[in-house]
């Protein structure tokens, strides 16, 4: 059995108390598009504005200091979070999708050149596409794709032959966000670097849910949010080796990411404010160091062993249901995310209605068109499951697919 203590967990978020409908719960399954907040970290931001609001790097007065500290030191928690080197490694971003562009317009702009190959996965989020796709637009780097095998898993021996050809870059996700699948990050890694290719990984779904350690697995960029592992929106990272941060131009300029400004020149600032134009996201960085705490406290070893109940007994009841057909890998190779179709009735409607019965699942492609298009299929409907959710919730999310079935019938 799983060590978390689900029940005291479930306390710290008040959310979870709410009725969605006059008499009707919440049954929130739809964290892989957002987590829920517990109450240390909606502290934090309003103890932020109440008590020391100020800006950071600039001021010498007792509030701007206690900002300043209280940003800093938030840095220096996801950085352990994930054990990078170095803070100065950590990048405070808005969110992944910025980040994965900060390596695009920074780094890639500045190294990769027309016919340069990138490498990316038929699994990714739109996120890990665009920027690529407009860098191919603008100048020229071409794009290949590992393909997705039957059973949801990235096939390693096109992989392999890709190599062959010598690409620059391997951005790829960690966890898909669709599929569930937990890809052999290391390994990829490992082989791309033998290849003489820089590695991006996606970690948007797999730092909230599994121990992701940069220095372990030798990746050159990690990515990731703090909105999907118990923090704020608006605030994310970017993790980059050192020597690879430090040679990259700045994204943004603008105040804060310089060191001297003169009329017809600039110096930029050092690493890792260098990144940092502006008025950063000073509270919600704040939030994430607290979201970041609250998940070391649980360990994130309990997190993934709970998780791998949840998914279990998730894809055990789904696959009992007549009509539904579950996207993925076995249980053991992915993460709590269950996406499915139920034979012809459209995902949203299978979303809507659920949520009647206070049923919060996601429907759509998910930011994956052309993984669902690989699939066959338009949409899917997806629940997702955390650190609050709880057995008897998906008993409630299969009582209420078989309430679809019957009104469809």
């Amino acid at each position: 059995m799983t060590a978390l203590d689900v029940k005291k967990i479930r306390a710290d978020f008040p959310i979870l108390d709410r009725q969605v409908h006059p008499g009707v719960p919440l049954v929130y399954l739809d964290s892989t598009a957002t987590s829920q907040k517990p109450l240390v970290v909606i502290e934090a931001l309003n103890s932020f504005y109440r008590t020391y609001n100020a800006n950071i790097h600039r001021g010498i007065h007792v509030l701007a200091e206690e900002a300043t500290a209280m940003y800093e030191d938030s840095r220096v928690k996801v950085a352990r979070f994930i054990n990078a080197p170095s803070a100065r490694q950590v990048i405070f971003t808005r969110n992944t999708t910025e980040s994965i562009n900060l390596v695009a317009y920074s780094w890639a702009r500045a190294n990769l050149k027309s016919g340069d190959l990138i490498i990316l996965t038929e699994m990714e989020h739109h996120s890990n596409l665009i920027p690529w796709h407009m860098l191919a637009f603008e100048g020229g780097v071409r794009l290949e794709f590992i393909p997705v095998n039957e059973t949801g898993s990235l096939d390693m021996q096109v992989y392999q032959e890709l190599l062959k050809q010598e690409p620059r870059l391997v951005a790829f996700t960690h966890m898909s966000n669709v599929l569930g699948t937990i890809n052999p990050a290391a390994e990829i890694i490992r082989r791309a670097h033998a290849a003489g290719a820089i590695t991006l990984l996606d970690g948007a779904q797999s730092v909230p849910h599994l121990s992701v350690d940069v220095q372990e697995l030798d990746a050159d960029f990690l990515v990731f949010s703090a909105h999907k592992m118990l923090g704020p929106t608006g605030i994310g990272a970017l993790y980059g080796k050192l020597e690879l941060l430090e040679n990259m131009p700045p994204f943004l300029g603008g105040g804060d990411m310089i060191k001297t400004v003169h009329l017809r020149s600039f110096l930029p600032n050092s690493l890792p404010h260098k990144f940092e134009a502006g008025t950063p996201a000073i509270s919600e960085a704040i939030g994430f160091g607290s979201a970041v705490e609250y998940l070391e406290g649980l360990g994130m070893t309990q997190v993934e062993a709970h998780e791998q109940e949840m998914i279990h007994y998730a894809l055990e009841r789904l696959e009992e249901i007549p009509g539904v057909r579950v996207y993925g890998p076995p249980a053991e190779h992915k993460g709590a995310v269950a996406a499915f179709t139920l034979e012809d009735i459209h995902p949203h409607d299978v979303a809507q209605i659920l949520d009647r019965y206070g049923v919060a699942v996601r429907a759509g492609h998910h930011c994956a068109q052309p993984l669902h298009e690989k699939l066959g299929i338009p949409a899917t409907t997806r629940a997702s499951f955390y650190i609050y959710n709880m057995p008897h919730e998906v008993d409630q999310l299969v009582a209420g697919i078989y309430q679809v079935k019957k009104m469809f019938s």
